[in-house]
């Protein structure tokens, strides 16, 4: 095995479909207030992601009111405060949240322990296009998930505009946050990543193009994965998917794309990373463009093919310099935040 030493950014061999130019980096550009990327498009009869705005304020302290309040079917806004234990029973720890909600950690010390939420129907194969009861309008944000017997986030089913932001994942039996099933519209940003194995999964199965062709539109920005081994995400199908912005240190593998699927990478920082983006992966092959990203201690280049749909065709947005990426990430992700 051989190390390349990379310290100028990797310019994409790959095309893109035409799009507007890039907006001027922006190193001391606010954290976000509100979503953005694939979240905040309109579509599917959602104006962005508001999460639980419309309605009242609570505040949650206790297991049996986090249950109760987050399969309520009105609009609410949840507050977390300290440590809530979600129970494993029948359920294997997966807790089922409804539409229009928004979950919020108060202070830095706010934690989900020992299960973890469940964003979607039931899985049934025989549904293939967004029924009109899919979860939608869902954020989670400045939480500490951790010590799940299962994923610590799970979206599923057509769910749509959901937003994860700001919140500290770990030690998950499974997937971090696992996207899949025709979901659709949603963003995961500033998030760390730490002490886990398999993070982030758009795309279940190679077998499940009726549901995810045209669909798994996400946007992954300004994450941490801090030593975070594999999946930092593993795509399937799911065209455009936008990763950009993000750090990652010391992992296996950073952005595996399959199954026809098309990323646009860029602007990231890749430092100690065994292979930083790979196409050829298992299943079909993937597609992806790469520019503007930094490798420093990679074994790999990042592999390039095919072109994608401009990400710029749904949404605006303003990238760091990659070289800003290892201060601004790190300074900006995670819990306590916000």
């Amino acid at each position: 095995m051989w190390t390349r030493f990379v310290v100028a950014a990797v310019i994409a061999s790959a095309a893109v479909l035409p799009g507007p130019p890039l907006g001027p980096s922006s190193a001391t550009s606010a954290l976000p207030t509100g979503p953005d990327g694939f979240a905040a498009v309109n579509s599917l009869g959602q104006n962005g992601t508001t999460g639980g705005a419309a309605g009242a304020t609570v505040t949650a302290t206790t297991t049996t009111q986090f249950l109760d309040y987050i399969a309520r079917p009105e609009p609410l806004v949840v507050q977390v405060r300290g440590t809530i234990t979600l129970p494993t029973g029948t359920t294997d720890g997966m807790h089922n949240v409804a539409s229009d909600k928004t979950i919020i950690g108060l202070g830095s010390d706010a934690r989900l322990v020992g299960g973890g939420l469940n964003i979607g129907l039931p899985v049934n194969d025989k549904i293939t296009a967004p029924p009109p009861n899919a979860v939608h309008n869902v954020i989670i944000r400045n939480l500490s998930l951790s010590a799940a017997t299962d994923d610590l986030i799970n979206v599923q089913m057509f769910s749509h505009h959901i937003w994860i932001d700001h919140n500290d994942f770990s030690n998950g039996d499974d997937g971090a946050v696992d996207i899949k099933r025709g979901s659709d519209f949603i963003t995961v940003s500033w998030n760390r990543f730490h002490d886990h194995d398999k993070t982030l999964l758009l795309g279940h199965d190679d077998d499940n193009g009726v549901q995810d062709i045209g669909r798994l539109r996400v946007t992954y920005h300004h994450n941490y994965f801090d030593g975070s081994d594999q999946r930092n995400p593993r795509v399937r199908f799911g065209e455009p998917v936008h990763v950009y912005n993000n750090y990652y240190r010391d992992n296996s593998y950073g952005v595996a794309v399959a199954m026809n699927a098309g990323v646009v990478l860029e602007g990231n920082y890749f430092f100690s990373v065994n292979n930083p983006g790979r196409v050829d992966f298992s299943g079909d092959l993937g597609r992806m463009v790469a520019r503007d990203n930094v490798l420093v201690d990679c074994n790999h280049e990042i592999e390039t093919r095919g072109s994608v749909v401009e990400p710029r065709t749904y949404y605006p947005y303003t990238l760091h310099r990659a070289t800003e990426v290892p201060t601004v990430v790190p300074n900006g992700a995670g819990v306590g935040r916000i």
